[in-house]
């Protein structure tokens, strides 16, 4: 069993390696409301602007290097300004 204190310095590494989110491929995103570690849990905030992004088919969060750290496709209408949330749970798998 991974310790807990590992599983957060993992989780650290992940929160300060995340230096935009990209939407649809060409919006960036580089202010975040809060990045932030709990436990082993990294929480991003951000905020997409509906006069930037009226609909959002993809979000990819990437690093300062533009390698990519997650991609997921989404069908999200922006009618107004966003508050998005995303969440990484480091955790143990065992087989």
């Amino acid at each position: 069993m991974i310790e807990q204190a590992y599983l957060t310095r993992i989780a650290d590494v992940v929160q300060t390696d995340i230096a935009k989110v990209v939407l649809n491929g060409v919006y960036e995103i580089t202010t975040f409301e809060q990045k932030a570690v709990t436990d082993s849990t990294v929480a991003l905030n951000y905020i997409i602007p509906a006069s930037a992004v009226s609909l959002v088919t993809t979000i990819e969060i990437k690093r300062a290097d533009n390698s990519r750290i997650s991609y997921k496709p989404v069908n999200l209408p922006v009618t107004s300004d966003t508050l998005m949330l995303e969440t990484f749970e480091i955790e143990e798998v065992t087989s």
